[in-house]
Parts: C-alpha cells; sequence; structure tokens
C-alpha cells in the first residue's frame, strides 16, 4: 500500500529530497530534469493508454462474434461516446495545468481545492451532456444513415453507455490530477483494474457466460458503465483517505464558481480543438470514400494503427505538461523549458525508431488485420506516411503537451486550425479534385499536417511566451 505522508510536505521540499512516496512515484519534479526523471513519468502513462487501447481492441474482438450488425452499432455508439467525453477534455486540461501551478509553487491546499471542484463540474457537466444524447438515442444514430436494425441496436447501446460518462469523467479527473502532481503510476494501477473488469464483464455479459444473462451487445455497454463506476469509487475512496497525493475533501466539493472558472478558461480550448479534430476526422474520411470501399477499409485500418503508433508520445507529452505546470508554479522558467525540450527529443527518439519499425513491417502489419490484397496495399502506404510522421507527432504531442501544463491552451488549438484544415484537408481537396491524384497522395497529406503542427509548436515553445500566462 502507498504510504502516508504529511500534507504539510511541499514541492520545495522536494526539489532537494526526492522521498515522496504518495502514489508510488518517488521522483522530483523541480529543478533540473533528466531523461530518466522524464522516463519516469512518460511511461506509466504510455502503458495506461495501451491498455485501455487493447481493451478497446478486445472488446470488439469480443462483439464481432455477435456480427457484423452488431460490430456496426458497437462502432457507432462509440462516435456518440468520443463526441460526448469532448467535456472531460476541457475539465482534465484545466485541472492538469492549474494543480501542476500549485503544487510547483508549494500550495497544496490549492490544489486539492482545485481537485475537489474539477470533480463536481466534471460529473454535473457530463450529466448535462449525456440527458439529451440518451433522449434522443434513436435520431442521433439515425444521422450515421445506418440499417434500421443497426440503428435499433447502436440506440440501445448507446442509453446505456452514455451512462458510464459521469463516471468516467470523475476518474478522468482524479487521474489528471494526481500526473499533475507527479503520480503517474497510481493512475496507471486504477486503469488497469477497471480495463481488467471491462473485459471480464464482458466475457460474461455478451455471451452470458458464468450463468448470466446473454445481453449481447447491451452487456458491453453494461460492462463499460460497472467498469468505469468502480474505478470512480476507487478513485474517491482514495481520495478521501488521503491515500492520493491529491486528496479529496469535502469542503472542496461545494461549488466555487470562481475556480471553475479558472478550470473552464483553461480547458475550453481543448475541448475545442478536440471537437474540430473530430469534424476533420470526418471530411478526411469523405475524401478517402471517393477512392472506393478498400480505401475506406485501409483508412479505418490505419486509423486503428495510428492510435497506438502515438502512445509515447501520450506518455512524454503527460511528463512534459506536469514538469512544464510545477516548475512554473515554482517560478523556474528556465527548467519548465528545459523539461520541455528534453521530454520532446527522447519522444522523437523513441516514435522515431517505432516508425522504422512499422514501416519496414508494413504489409505484415496489414495482413494481420484483412486477407483482401488491395485493402492491404493501400494501408501499407498508409503506414508508410505513418511512420515518415512518427518523429512529427511526437514534437506535436509533446510539446503539445507541455504548452498546456503552462495553460497555453488556445495556441494547440490555432495549431491544429492551420495543420488540419488547411494543411491536410485543404491539400486533400487539391489531391481529389483538382490534380485527380491517386490514393497514396492522399495519404501523404498527413505529413504535411504533422509537420505544419510541429513547426508551429517548436517556434511557440521556443519563443517562450508560454511561461508569462498566467492561470
Amino acid at each position: 500500500m502507498m504510504e502516508q505522508e504529511s500534507r504539510r510536505l511541499t514541492l520545495r521540499s522536494m526539489s532537494t529530497n526526492v522521498s515522496d512516496t504518495r502514489g508510488g512515484n518517488s521522483a522530483s519534479l523541480l529543478g533540473a530534469a533528466s531523461p530518466r526523471s522524464v522516463w519516469a513519468l512518460a511511461w506509466p502513462v504510455t502503458l495506461a493508454m495501451l491498455s485501455e487501447s487493447l481493451v478497446g481492441l478486445v472488446d470488439m474482438l469480443m462483439v464481432a462474434k455477435l456480427g457484423a450488425t452488431a460490430v456496426a452499432a458497437v462502432g457507432t455508439g462509440g462516435q456518440i461516446l468520443g463526441a460526448a467525453m469532448v467535456t472531460m477534455t476541457a475539465v482534465g486540461t484545466g485541472t492538469m495545468a492549474l494543480i501542476a501551478r500549485h503544487v510547483g509553487a508549494g500550495e497544496h491546499d490549492e490544489a486539492e481545492h482545485v481537485h475537489g471542484q474539477s470533480i463536481v463540474v466534471a460529473f454535473l457537466s457530463s450529466v448535462a451532456v449525456i440527458a439529451p444524447i440518451i433522449f434522443f438515442a434513436t435520431g442521433i444514430v439515425n444521422l450515421f444513415g445506418v440499417e434500421p436494425a443497426v440503428a435499433t441496436m447502436g440506440a440501445d447501446y448507446t442509453r446505456i453507455v452514455m451512462l458510464s460518462i459521469p463516471l468516467a469523467a470523475t476518474l478522468f479527473v482524479v487521474g489528471a490530477a494526481q500526473r499533475a502532481a507527479g503520480d503517474m503510476r497510481t493512475p496507471l494501477g486504477i486503469g488497469v483494474i477497471v480495463n481488467l473488469i471491462n473485459v471480464f464483464l464482458n466475457w460474461v455479459l455478451i455471451f452470458g457466460n458464468l450463468g448470466a444473462p446473454a445481453f449481447g451487445v447491451a452487456g458491453s455497454a453494461i460492462a463499460t458503465a460497472i467498469a468505469f463506476g468502480s474505478g470512480a469509487i476507487i478513485s474517491i475512496t482514495l481520495g478521501v483517505l488521503n491515500r492520493l497525493r491529491i486528496s479529496l475533501h469535502l469542503r472542496d466539493l461545494r461549488l466555487q464558481f470562481a475556480t471553475i472558472q479558472r478550470i473552464l478558461r483553461i480547458g475550453y480550448p481543448a475541448a475545442v480543438e478536440q471537437a474540430m479534430m473530430q469534424v476533420g476526422f470526418l471530411f478526411y474520411l469523405g475524401f478517402a470514400v471517393r477512392y472506393g470501399t478498400e480505401a475506406v477499409a485501409a483508412y479505418f485500418i490505419g486509423v486503428r494503427i495510428l492510435a497506438l503508433s502515438f502512445l509515447p508520445g501520450f506518455g512524454f507529452g503527460a511528463a512534459a505538461s506536469a514538469l512544464v505546470g510545477q516548475n512554473l508554479g515554482a517560478r523556474q522558467p528556465e527548467e519548465a523549458a528545459s523539461a520541455g525540450w528534453i521530454a520532446t527529443w527522447m519522444s522523437v527518439a523513441m516514435m522515431s525508431v517505432g516508425g522504422v519499425a512499422i514501416a519496414f513491417f508494413a504489409e505484415d502489419v496489414a495482413a494481420l488485420f484483412v486477407d483482401d490484397p488491395v485493402v492491404i496495399s493501400n494501408t501499407v502506404w498508409f503506414i508508410y506516411m505513418l511512420g515518415v510522421s512518427q518523429p512529427l507527432m511526437a514534437i506535436d504531442f509533446t510539446l503539445g503537451g507541455a504548452l498546456r501544463g503552462a495553460g497555453d491552451t488556445r495556441f494547440p488549438l490555432f495549431t491544429v486550425l492551420i495543420a488540419f484544415f488547411v494543411g491536410r484537408l485543404g491539400l486533400s481537396a487539391l489531391v481529389v479534385f483538382v490534380f485527380d491524384l491517386g490514393l497514396t497522395w492522399l495519404w501523404a497529406t498527413l505529413i504535411a499536417d504533422y509537420l505544419i503542427r510541429a513547426v508551429l509548436k517548436s517556434w511557440r515553445f521556443r519563443q517562450g511566451g508560454w511561461a508569462t500566462i498566467r492561470v
């Protein structure tokens, strides 16, 4: 079990003594960063994201045994679920920036106050978001143009899985708070428990094992809701018992609108960024549709591979966010900048190696998903472009995390608008409508997108204005 320590301990003492063991993490975040300290923060987040991705894959494989209609229903519901979770992005981003700043300044009570307020606003805003979705689930699913059987099944799945969002929001915010304080391992441990519960209950409730009814697609939704509920209960319990680095107190659950305004002022650009990305993906898919079903299949396979390839970027981005935020709180902007660059170059090195590997094994990787030679060929070229983009993606994810940790959330939104909508989609329009080029050229627009992001965020971070942002 995690050792409890005095709430009077501040991060200023941690800068000279790395004995903080609450949450199972012993790395100091203040002072000169090193590759070792950055890696200690990055690997738990990477592993947590990998675990979550694998659960999604296993979930889909189980549902696939029920047939194509079930897969389409869960896939459609998953798109709606992803859109509804944008609220969590707003609260989580604001939470991480504020708590990192307070912890770095040695203001532990203020950090815990932000934690409590974030949980309340995340839960209440999630309830407000899911209510109309549950009520209008059938109509929303029908907007995707699916067949009646898919629409009926998808609506039932959506209504149930929506119930998991307030619980997932609570879990997400608690995890963001601990990572902001430098504890990456506790969220990893809780996440692994949640994922194991999810997989086990999928097996029980989808197929009716261990004497349970076979709920089919609905069983997958029920399993998700129970798993997130379990994670939320574990997180809240640990927080109330003062077993987390950033604890939870009932006094901090009373609404304080000034604090909520601070959280949302920092976080809303991140939510808008994610929403714009979802819109952009739909447009990009529309371009791929013009090349036929094989191209669409290759795109969805490529997206699955893409989701796995940038996991190290998430890890180093979270590390950079905590390091930058805390050092700014301690009024050490030079150390914050150094930490951001160290995390970035480590991310570039690791993801570049990964890019070479996936490109070298591109055909083998594509063949794992499908046996159609045309789809495999289309997917291989997508993987090639993905491999080339890896170092650029590393810069995008890591410096994006560093900027958000500093509270600079508007510039990453600006970057997406320029890189995705002007770069990727603008070039895609030229490829399809003006020059009538092949599918490979459509995939190549990925490189332009991430190149623009990498250049803009590198310029922004080097320019240094982020260090003066007040949160």
